[in-house]
């Protein structure tokens, strides 16, 4: 009979619990739920009388667990608590059933009670979900005009490509970590491209276009920012701080477009910022790929509008010691000195010579640079980094021209005016001198012993006075001369050379006297060294001409004459007295003009004489006592100049 009252129990308790449960399916809101709990409770309560069993608890901060598992060694009770239960518990329970403090705590924290036999599951309720229809996203395509509309408020990124692609048939991609974002824009009608780019723009996103003809959408990348360009169109920008260690913290943008051929263009607007921020920042705007071979120190202040990136690295590294060289689409970075970077570069010069080329580079380009010589092929060849050798390169080209040629035809006249006197009587004693001489157009005759003999006889036999002989050596020698010269001398000389480079002209004669020097060399018998040197003096028509070339065929020319002459007789042994006449000019004149340099007019006087001691100066006795000899001369010099440019 026990055994018959435990079954029909049980059948009880489950029939109660099916009935419960099912009931619980179709009831909503929190009072059904405390409902099933209670009747769940008061059905377990037949079978564990410690549901029905007063507690005195009292907690104050106790975990929720902690207090449930108090709950259930106080009455005996099986209680399982999901981990998800976690709250505090700050109560005091006086004379209340174990069913009514779990009814309690199910009400204040959303607690669910499952029985599985006489274990009392908790767990936490699970929060109910409102079933929201979807939002319609407005979006409008004209496929005619190719004009895209929309008005968007909020709306899910991921959602608003899908239905853009549906409706244009064109491919829109929206990365994973923006399928979720919301966007909000309206654009009433715009070309298809402008209106994605400028919901972009309002929503603080970048759009790209792949060339396969597909629109990304991306976040903006750490440090960039959006704005209007100057084509009043939106750009992306960046606005960093530099990360090298150490360096200044001047600010800096870098943004980019493409030109209408596709090629990126750069803007940089940096102060004193470090060179390898921005190399960094600007190779990823561009796009580029690039290997850095050594540090890059150094930081710079630039302001750069659409600029390439290969102009952007040639102006970046120019004054510094950093180059670039560009292999396979890679752009290799670093110190010029480096392997890799080093050039070599044949430079072959068509219309100048090696000898001064060296000299007109200038010193701070060659340095780094090795160039060597090839005088056989008129060729130079630069070794080291390649922004010199280009420079180099470019500079030699641009001084290897044509070098104007001047031939300059001098004409030289001397007119040459003079008289010279020469009068006096020599007598002396000689072993070889002769009777004879010129009469006629002037005196100089030489009387030898025999010829005074004969005239002392003639006197003697005519007069009581017998003037005796002379010694058979003894001679008399009468001058009595007078010459004039007008003698015109005439040079056409023909001088070539290259522009900007002096000729010389220089045509003369040379003289010699004798110089004797006589020392005694103190010994005991003294000795006396007599030693003669021939020393020469020089008398010469020097003419330097310089032409310089201008563009309009007119020819400067840089004029030196420098003229010295023998002035008559030097005295034996002595040096010939000369005139110097000395002048500079510069003068400009047409291809092939004459220029005449006026007269170069000079007087030459000389006077010189022998003779007796104080006879000699005694009038009319110093004709018989003396030998004098005076010249006078006029000389002028002419010179005509024709200069012909030849190319």
């Amino acid at each position: 009979m026990k055994y018959i009252y435990h079954v029909l129990f049980r059948l009880f308790i489950l029939l109660t619990l099916v009935g419960t449960g099912l009931k619980g399916y179709g009831q909503d809101g929190k009072a059904e739920r405390l409902a099933q709990i209670e009747n769940r409770l008061k059905s377990l309560a037949v079978m564990v009388p410690g549901l029905n069993q007063k507690v005195q608890l009292s907690m104050s901060g106790a975990n929720a667990p902690e207090f449930l598992r108090a709950l259930a060694q106080a009455n005996n009770l099986n209680i399982n608590v999901d981990p998800q239960v976690n709250f505090k518990v700050y109560y005091n329970f006086t004379n209340e059933t174990a069913l009514n403090v779990l009814l309690f705590v199910a009400k204040e924290y959303d607690l669910d009670i499952n029985l599985i036999g006489s274990i009392m599951s908790i767990t936490k309720v699970a929060p109910t979900r409102t079933v929201v229809p979807p939002k319609e996203i407005k979006v409008t395509y004209n496929a005619i005009t190719d004009n895209l509309g929309f008005d968007l408020n909020n709306d899910t990124l991921s959602l608003v490509a899908k239905k853009i692609g549906q409706l244009s048939q064109k491919n829109v991609v929206v990365p994973i970590n923006l399928l979720n974002k919301k966007v909000t824009a309206f654009i009433s009608a715009a070309p298809f491209e402008t209106a994605l780019e400028k919901m972009a723009y309002a929503n603080e996103l970048k759009l790209n276009k792949t060339n396969d003809n597909v629109y990304i959408l991306q976040p903006l990348a750490e440090g960039e920012e959006l704005y209007i360009n100057e084509d009043k169109s939106t750009a992306v920008k960046r606005n960093n701080k530099p990360t090298t260690p150490g360096g200044s913290q001047g600010n800096y943008n870098v943004s980019g477009r493409r030109d209408a051929n596709g090629s990126k263009l750069i803007n940089i607007d940096a102060v004193n910022t470090p060179i390898l921020d921005l190399i960094k920042s600007a190779s990823t705007e561009a796009g580029v790929n690039y290997f850095i071979y050594s540090d890059i120190k150094g930081s710079i202040t630039t302001r750069l509008n659409n600029i390439s990136f290969d102009n952007f690295l040639t102006a970046l590294l120019q004054g510094t010691e950093y180059t670039y060289k560009k292999e396979d689409g890679i752009y290799l970075i670093g110190d010029r000195k480096l392997e890799g970077l080093r050039t070599s570069l044949r430079v072959k010069l068509e219309h100048r010579s090696l000898d001064t080329i060296q000299m007109m580079i200038p010193t701070e380009w060659k340095k780094g640079v090795e160039i060597k010589e090839f005088r056989e092929q008129n060729t130079i060849l630069l070794s080291g980094s390649a922004p010199q050798v280009r420079e180099i390169e470019n500079f030699i080209k641009q001084i290897d021209r044509t070098v104007p040629m001047v031939l300059i035809e001098v004409t030289l006249v001397d007119v040459r005016k003079g008289k010279s006197v020469k009068t006096g009587i020599t007598a002396g004693v000689s072993d070889s001198v002769k009777t004879g001489g010129t009469i006629l157009p002037g005196i100089d005759y030489t009387f030898g012993s025999n010829s005074i003999n004969s005239f002392l006889s003639k006197l003697g036999n005519n007069n009581s006075v017998n003037l005796g002989r002379v010694t058979p050596n003894f001679y008399v020698k009468l001058s009595a001369l007078e010459s004039n010269s007008n003698v015109e001398v005439r040079s056409v000389p023909k001088l070539s050379t290259l522009n900007g480079h002096v000729a010389n002209l220089s045509i003369g004669s040379k003289r010699y006297y004798r110089l004797q020097t006589q020392n005694v060399v103190p010994s005991l018998n003294a000795q006396t060294l007599i030693t003669e040197q021939y020393k020469d003096v020089d008398a010469n028509l020097e003419i330097g001409i310089k032409p310089i070339v201008s563009g309009d065929d007119q020819v400067t020319l840089n004029i030196t004459v420098n003229i010295s002459d023998f002035i008559g007789n030097p005295p034996q042994n002595q040096p010939p007295p000369q005139s110097i006449s000395k002048f500079t000019s510069i003068i400009r004149a047409k291809n092939e003009d004459m220029i005449v340099l006026g007269g170069l007019e000079r007087t030459e006087n000389s006077e010189t004489g022998s003779g007796v001691p104080l006879l000699s100066r005694i009038p009319i006795l110093k004709w018989l006592f003396s030998s004098r000899e005076k010249s006078n001369a006029k000389v002028v010099t002419l010179v005509f100049i024709k200069p012909t440019i030849l190319y």
